[in-house]
């Protein structure tokens, strides 16, 4: 079938991107399902930092590609071996793909299913496929297997999770990323405990998210960190106790002031190294620092490790927020629909597919939590 989607020819072009238009939308030809594979009708998918550090560079792979991995639609067609799902049922789509029988999966960790890592890195589904072409036959790759900023997608069963039909397709496009890393990051990773404390550094998307994680989890305080006035306005109204630009000068003396010598732990998501040493400096004795944010592979941490060791601290990393998609994102859409996780609050912005790259300029900016292109 044709369609319309978001092609990236060549990454590290350079900004404004509104001009320079790396990516183009074009119409493009998607094959049917495979077996194990659906066909889905995309209804709205949220542009992520994670897409920008693959337009910029700072996420390399391999070119051209089918952008976007953070999406909800409707199910169009099960291809063969498929009978869980069918015609009607509306997804979230999730960006690992989970085989379920290597290491990892059989250890309840689909984040790092090692067949999906592969494929994604490749380009590719997780059985190795790739279903969409341009018109000369010249094959796309697929954007760790969801390719969602686009009309349709061709997606592998293990992309997938079925959600309440009642909950916003709008809504619901966030909960296959931004809410399931940020919330996950702090009750899956940190495992904050009821009436602890918490840190968010980095403002977006799943910054934001991991902030009503830790109001969900019962936090009693709540900091915020970030370099824009707007976003930690945002933070308090989403029930921040304590707010710090990133560029005070005296920002962990003051964290540490506020919260009585540190908090117990830190999500930062910020993509930033020096966003990960604050969210390490303001962790208390005993603490956790998570990272859930993608930086450029080249890009190291000085880790001073007496205090690791004299502190005992813990500095661990968090993708798809350690969580389980097809049990989490149920769980987290129950929250919203009870209103104890406002995720609507984290849409700035409803776009079309043809204002992709004024979009990701907002998005490099910081001017932008979640945008959210509506088909």
């Amino acid at each position: 079938m044709k369609m319309r989607a978001a092609i990236l020819d060549a990454m590290q072009q350079p900004r404004p991107y509104a001009d320079s238009r790396p990516i183009k939308v074009e119409t493009v030809d998607l094959d049917p399902p495979g077996p194990g594979e659906l066909l889905v009708k995309i209804a709205a998918a949220g542009l992520c930092h994670s897409d920008l550090s693959i337009v910029n560079g700072d996420r390399p792979r391999p070119m051209p590609m089918a952008l976007g991995h953070e999406a909800s639609g409707v199910v169009e067609e099960a291809g063969p071996g498929v009978h869980d799902l069918k015609r009607g049922d509306h997804v979230a789509l999730v960006f690992v793909p989970s085989c379920g029988h290597c290491a990892p999966c059989m250890e309840g960790r689909p984040a790092l299913c090692e067949p999906g890592a592969a494929a994604n890195g490749a380009g590719t589904l997780v059985g190795g496929q790739r279903r969409l072409h341009r018109g000369d036959g010249s094959l796309l790759n697929h954007q760790v297997g969801v390719s969602c900023f686009a009309e349709y997608a061709v997606v592998a069963r293990g992309s997938l999770v079925k959600i309440d039909p009642e909950l916003p397709l709008d809504i619901a496009a966030l909960f296959g990323c931004a809410v399931l890393t940020g919330v996950g990051a702090v009750i899956n990773s940190a495992r904050l405990q009821l009436g602890g404390t918490l840190a968010v550094v980095g403002l977006g998307g799943v910054g934001l998210s991991a902030l009503l994680g830790a109001q969900a989890a019962g936090a009693r305080q709540v900091v915020a960190i970030d370099s824009l006035d707007a976003k930690l306005e945002l933070a308090r109204e989403l029930g921040a106790t304590h707010c710090f630009r990133a560029d005070d000068p005296d920002l962990v003396a003051r964290v540490k002031e506020a919260t009585g010598g540190g908090v117990d732990a830190v999500v930062e998501a910020a993509s930033s190294v020096a966003a990960l040493e604050i969210a390490y400096r303001i962790t208390r004795r005993g603490g956790t620092t998570v990272t859930c944010s993608l930086t450029h592979p080249d890009h190291s941490f000085a880790l001073p490790v007496v205090n690791l060791v004299a502190e005992e601290r813990t500095l661990k990393g968090s993708y798809l927020g350690s969580g389980v998609p097809s049990r989490d994102i149920p769980r987290l859409a129950a929250l919203y629909r009870a209103g104890r996780l406002p995720v609507e609050r984290l849409v700035s912005h409803r776009i079309g597919l043809d204002e992709i790259n004024l979009g990701f300029d907002r998005l490099a900016d910081g001017t932008a939590v979640r945008q959210v292109i509506v088909f």
